[in-house]
């Protein structure tokens, strides 16, 4: 709506179900009159499914303390066993699985289909709406979670610690004014400008483990991974650097806190 009143404000916007304010009974009742035969009890819950997940509402998603019944969510758990994958990246965008190339949508696809029946992806959210109050809805969304997952761990590889911390701050800035229907505040492109920047060297494949109602990435390999042996090992001896420069690393590092606590002293 939002976006029409802006770009299209000459444009009357039809929204029937809005405009007619009907209850899910009063839907049901109506289409048992007209001779639809289906599970009502399973129609209680208002399912919405897109490309980036499902999310279903009930009852029990009303209070704060309910739990969507196992039935309710439209993917049910058909697999037991253990399966890996591996999920390839250009430039930050998901680009084959198992090395067999497929364009970021087909992946989306697949990963769907083949995580749902792990039952991975099922969480509630709880969250702030534009008018003030909080919403809670359960969702089954196995493939942005998986997806978000592997690709940050690539992040944390790749990006300097700078560039992932502000990056956190500004994902979160563009996923909140995008929820509130502010996609065309022009900060928005700003964002996106910076976002698009930090993707340059994020490409290599991410190795994940599916379980029954559970996954992990396990690594990741790339050209740009900053986590590179030449330059040291985590618990080992550091090449870049001797003992002698972490005492006067120490002492520079240390210097404001002296010089604080120094002026402080008789406030402590």
């Amino acid at each position: 709506d939002l976006v029409f009143e802006v770009l299209a404000p000459q444009v009357k916007i039809l929204a029937p179900i809005r405009e007619l304010a009907l209850s899910r009974q009063q839907e049901i009742d109506y289409l048992k009159e007209k001779g639809f035969d289906f599970s009502w009890e399973k129609s209680k819950y208002s399912i919405n499914q897109g490309l980036w997940g499902t999310s279903v509402g009930g009852v029990e998603t009303l209070k704060s303390s309910g739990v969507v019944p196992e039935e309710a969510f439209p993917s049910q758990v058909i697999e037991q066993g253990v399966k890996h994958l591996t999920i390839g990246f250009e430039q930050g965008e998901p680009m084959s699985l198992d090395g067999e190339k497929m364009s970021p949508v087909e992946l989306i696809h697949f990963l769907h289909r083949t995580a749902s029946k792990f039952g991975i992806g099922r969480d509630v959210h709880v969250g702030d709406t534009i008018i003030g109050t909080k919403g809670r809805v359960a969702f089954e969304a196995p493939a942005p979670l998986i997806l978000i997952k592997a690709h940050h761990l690539l992040e944390k590889h790749i990006l300097t610690k700078q560039q992932l911390y502000w990056k956190g701050q500004l994902s979160n800035w563009y996923g909140q004014l995008m929820h509130e229907a502010l996609y065309l505040e022009p900060v928005m492109r700003n964002i996106e400008t910076f976002l698009d920047d930090t993707q340059q060297f994020v490409t290599g494949e991410v190795q994940v483990e599916l379980r029954p109602y559970h996954f992990a990435v396990l690594g990741c390999e790339s050209v740009y991974d900053l986590m590179n042996p030449a330059f040291g090992e985590y618990g080992e001896s550091n090449k870049s650097f001797s003992g002698q420069d972490v005492v006067g690393f120490t002492k520079v590092t240390a210097n404001p806190l002296k010089i604080y606590y120094t002026i402080h002293k008789d406030n402590d």
